[in-house]
């Protein structure tokens, strides 16, 4: 089974990319956070792979940025109810030191954030990765606390309110997200709400 790939990224999709080594064209599927992280059409990319082999659809190749998130990806589809799209909806809103924390403080609403996995499963997956090495990394056991000193929050509620638009507009949260994440980046901390959806639905092409 393929373990890794190192070439060129020869193209992008919404789900996949085409790694392009030796000449050769491996399609891998990957998730939002490992395709933001790819670098440009042509340059060199390494991209851990987990193998998988169905009667139904052949050999299907899933791509990882990290050596952490393709074990994250694979433990958690030892996870009944848990399969390649869920595992990769949980780690395109958890990374897989955030998802160690999450499983260390049983926070169960954190995993339910992913797209399609409900109360349920969530509960279930922070159970059974209790006490699994998810990441090489330190886990942080505490819940995140914020600083005494005002921060300025005017980036962070512009983006969530324009996160929550477009999924009110049916958009999927995770490329919700993507578009407004990358719209933040390129129009600066000071853009507006209206600014952002109306740079995420060009992205979207709507």
């Amino acid at each position: 089974m393929i373990g890794r790939l190192r070439g060129a990224v020869a193209e992008v999709g919404e789900e996949e990319a085409l790694i392009d080594v030796m000449g050769v064209g491996y399609i891998v599927r990957c998730g939002q956070r490992t395709l933001q992280r790819l670098p440009a059409l042509g340059e060199e990319t390494l991209v851990h792979v987990e193998s998988q082999w169905s009667e139904n659809q052949g050999l299907r190749l899933y791509g990882f940025s990290t050596r952490d998130d393709r074990r994250a990806f694979v433990l958690l589809q030892a996870i009944q109810g848990v399969g390649p799209k869920a595992a990769m909806a949980v780690l395109d809103v958890l990374s897989p030191a955030e998802l160690a924390s999450a499983v260390a403080r049983e926070d169960k609403a954190a995993v339910g954030r992913a797209n399609g996995v409900g109360p349920k499963l969530a509960l279930r997956i922070v159970t059974e990765l209790k006490g699994k090495p998810i990441t090489d990394g330190p886990v942080l056991t505490a819940a995140p606390t914020t600083s005494a000193a005002p921060s300025a929050p005017a980036k962070p509620a512009a983006t969530g309110d324009a996160v929550a638009a477009l999924m009110g507009l049916g958009v999927a949260e995770v490329n919700a997200r993507r578009v407004v994440e990358a719209a933040a980046a390129k129009l600066g901390d000071e853009a507006s709400v209206q600014a952002l959806i109306k740079a995420g639905l060009q992205e979207l092409g709507r």
